[in-house]
């Protein structure tokens, strides 16, 4: 019997599959709104809700840390990377994975000094109304850059997974219907999550999630080594024949840097695209809002820094095993069917399961590994989704209602109803945004909100904490001129206008082919915009002839010691 393929599972000819998908899919719900209910009975106040009582130990946080951080791009974007461009593709695990050499040190640091956002850093050296004003437009800015990607990716997975991308139906819908269905149930699902449960819901989801995460991932591993002899050098070997470009799939430049023959300037930008591709994943991470967020979840500084420990023990396990299965796909399922199915290589996790499954127990094993991925993805997805809402609902609340509007003097049930609000809001803004960009690329949003946390956040936060001479105007000047910065590069990039596939001639931008705004020759700004976003702080700062010399020593102290952080 010959072995079916993905789209063959979900075409409507075998009920299987969607049985056994919808009721894994099902089954995680269920237990999550059961967890999130536990948690509602349980959150009080805002200590509960931003900060889940700052009750999790450094393994329960470390756990959810590797829940925010590996989303359905770590999951099935970077496998499909491998499987398609070999070696290159994990230049991202790379990135990923360096990036918290550079938590490490500051997480104890940010556990002292802030009590729920990273507003609350500056704000206790500077004049708290503006710099918590600008630290909520940041945050709600990558905040929801990344939320859209996420549930645009929602949609795009439920597409694929339902076999509905090549004129399928399932349920009456056509992919259209079913991609718009599903952004609004994971929406509405991330909504439940945040309002009910606050920071606890959010972070036993992710503790869920990682757990389910890594022992996924940890069975696909296994079986592909197996099916190899456990022997990498046999299954590098079969990946690089089957891929079609023999050595050069096990060397770089099939992606990133690629040398242009005859053209030395395109090439110079290619490799500096890659440095500024690397920038914004390393110095982006320590400043993404919901991975700050989870420092001031545990008791003190020295439990933060002993759950980013465990972190990246874990987060560097799963990208190791992300070659696996990268190149596990390239060799059993091939890259041309991985393309035929998805093109941006998303498809590659699931097409490995069922095929890993087919091989182990016929097409039964091949439906259930498949659905027991799918459920995976579900749960990755959503569970980042939570996470990032909470983060700018948060914001919201603490910085700009209950620091602005009510001058810092709020009712602590005014600002979590506040936060119940703008989670509501956030969500149905991300929800709108998601549906209407579902017909386009949008995995560039993700890099974005990477490079906009680099470029503005970063330079605030470690300004704040090592320079005397930081001040209010070199807040505002830092965070304006670094995400400004950042989305100007952006617009005027490759990825906006003017890119073209150099054989085929078809156009890979965002915008129509008609349209070509482009000067800035790379896709990713941090090269860039980082520096800029440093150097608008420190000219501002300059600029300013306020001093705040007693309040930086205070904070060096507490910096190192953690003393009142938690009273204010």
């Amino acid at each position: 019997m010959n072995a079916f393929t993905l789209s063959e599972l979900f075409d409507g000819r075998f009920g299987a599959a969607h049985a056994w998908t919808i009721g894994l899919c099902a089954l995680f719900v269920l237990v999550t709104l059961a967890i999130t209910l536990r948690a509602r009975s349980t959150t009080k106040g805002a200590v509960d809700f931003y900060a889940g009582g700052r009750g999790f130990s450094s393994t329960q946080n470390g756990l959810a840390l590797t829940g925010d951080y590996l989303s359905a791009a770590s999951f099935l974007g970077i496998a499909g990377m491998i499987a398609l461009q070999g070696y290159d593709g994990f230049l991202y695990s790379i990135g990923f994975l360096v990036a918290w050499l550079l938590v490490l040190p500051m997480a104890q640091l940010m556990r002292n000094t802030g009590r729920f956002t990273m507003a609350d850093l500056p704000a206790f050296r500077m004049r708290r109304m503006r710099v918590r004003m600008a630290c909520t437009v940041s945050t709600v800015t990558v905040c929801v850059f990344y939320l859209v990607a996420q549930m645009v990716g929602a949609g795009a997975l439920a597409s694929v997974l339902m076999g509905l991308h090549d004129g399928g139906t399932f349920l009456g819908m056509d992919a259209d219907q079913a991609r718009t269905a599903a952004i609004v149930l994971v929406g509405v699902l991330m909504i439940v999550y945040v309002v009910c449960g606050g920071m606890k819901a959010a972070t036993w989801l992710q503790i869920v999630k990682a757990v389910l995460l890594l022992a996924a991932t940890g069975l696909l591993t296994v079986m592909v080594l197996a099916l190899f002899s456990f022997d990498p050098r046999a299954l590098l070997s079969e990946a690089a024949e089957a891929s079609g470009q023999g050595r050069a799939f096990l060397e770089p430049g099939l992606r990133f840097g690629v040398e242009v023959p005859g053209e030395a300037a395109r090439t110079f930008f290619n490799k500096m695209d890659l440095i500024s591709l690397g920038l914004a994943l390393v110095l982006g991470t320590v400043a993404l809002p919901h991975i700050l967020m989870r420092f001031y979840t545990v008791p003190d500084g020295r439990a933060a820094r002993s759950s980013v420990n465990r972190t990246i023990v874990m987060v560097g396990a799963f990208y190791l095993m992300t070659l696996a299965l990268g190149f596990g796909a390239a060799a059993l399922v091939g890259a041309e069917r991985i393309m035929s199915l998805d093109p941006s290589g998303n498809s590659a996790v699931p097409m490995l399961a069922e095929e890993l499954g087919r091989l182990a127990a016929g097409p039964v094993g091949g439906a259930v590994l498949l659905a027991l991925i799918s459920a995976v993805a579900l749960a990755t997805i959503l569970a980042v989704i939570a996470s990032l809402t909470l983060a700018s609902s948060t914001s919201i609340a603490h910085d700009l209602f209950g620091h602005i509007l009510m001058w810092g003097r709020p009712r602590e049930s005014q600002e979590v109803s506040v936060a119940r609000f703008a989670a509501c809001l956030v969500g149905a803004v991300s929800i709108a945004l998601a549906v209407q960009a579902q017909e386009q690329n949008v995995a560039f949003l993700v890099g974005l909100a990477f490079a906009i946390a680099a470029a503005a956040n970063l330079p605030v936060i470690v300004l704040t904490l090592f320079w005397r001479r930081f001040n209010t105007r070199g807040v505002e000047w830092g965070i304006y001129g670094g995400l400004s910065a950042t989305l100007l590069l952006m617009l005027f990039s490759p990825v906006v206008s003017g890119k073209t596939h150099p054989v085929t001639g078809e156009n890979l931008s965002v915008l129509p082919a008609g349209i070509d705004i482009q000067f800035f020759p790379m896709e990713n700004p941090a090269l860039v915009a980082v520096p800029l976003g440093f150097a608008f702080a420190v000219i501002g700062s300059l600029l300013s002839p306020e001093r705040n010399n007693a309040r930086f020593t205070e904070l060096r102290v507490r910096s190192l010691t953690g003393w009142g952080v938690d009273r204010g």
